[in-house]
């Protein structure tokens, strides 16, 4: 349910459950938290994230999240990969970013979203507190009063408004999200991982 493509530094992580609204297992978290410490280590010049359909990720699979997935370290650790990553990240968002999925998103570098996307991350009508990381980096986007607008109020935003307050940096029409994502990534691609990561280190 997971789908790794990778072509000349490119890696290229397609989240693969369209049926289930592309919502997330522990077994596709840790695979997607092992691709990312992977990308580290080889080193990768570019990762993208998207997912199947029209909805990025509905988040943690509601049964997994009743059983304890909610509270798991593992979302932290992919968040906190992705974090580290040497090279460029971007969030390629094909459709709507609900609940725990925030935090690999937050994590990365650029985040381009589709117009329609919606964004709401409802874990105060859920009961559960956010991953550690992603308060604090939502905060550092959009700033203290929309995220809390976002994780205290439950407000579910759109594409226009997440532009507008900085949590996504461009929207695209639905057939023209590859072809963005690629024209951001060439500059990287032509570069060496030292030259890419040099530069993101100096941006830290």
């Amino acid at each position: 349910m997971i789908r790794l493509e990778k072509e000349d530094g490119l890696w290229r992580v397609v989240i693969a459950r369209e049926a289930k609204a592309n919502s997330l297992t522990r077994d596709m978290l840790t695979e997607l938290a092992g691709i990312a410490e992977a990308a580290g280590r080889e080193p990768a010049r570019a990762l993208v994230l998207t997912g199947e359909g029209k909805v990025f990720s509905a988040g943690a699979d509601l049964d997994e999240a009743r059983a304890g997935l909610a509270t798991d370290p593992v979302w932290e650790r992919l968040s906190g990969a992705i974090a580290g990553l040497p090279c460029l990240t971007i969030a390629a968002l094909n459709g709507t970013l609900a609940g725990g999925a925030f935090g690999m998103v937050l994590a990365c570098d650029l985040r381009i979203a589709v117009a329609g996307a919606k964004f709401f991350y409802p874990v105060m009508k859920l009961g559960f507190l956010p991953q550690p990381s992603d308060p604090a980096r939502l905060a550092a986007l959009v700033g203290p009063a929309r995220a809390k607008m976002i994780l205290m109020a439950g407000q579910k935003i759109g594409a226009d408004e997440a532009l507008a307050w900085g949590l996504v940096d461009r929207i695209v029409a639905p057939d023209a999200l590859a072809a963005t994502v690629a024209a951001l990534v060439a500059d990287t691609l032509g570069a060496t991982a030292a030259h890419a990561a040099g530069i993101k280190a100096l941006l830290r």
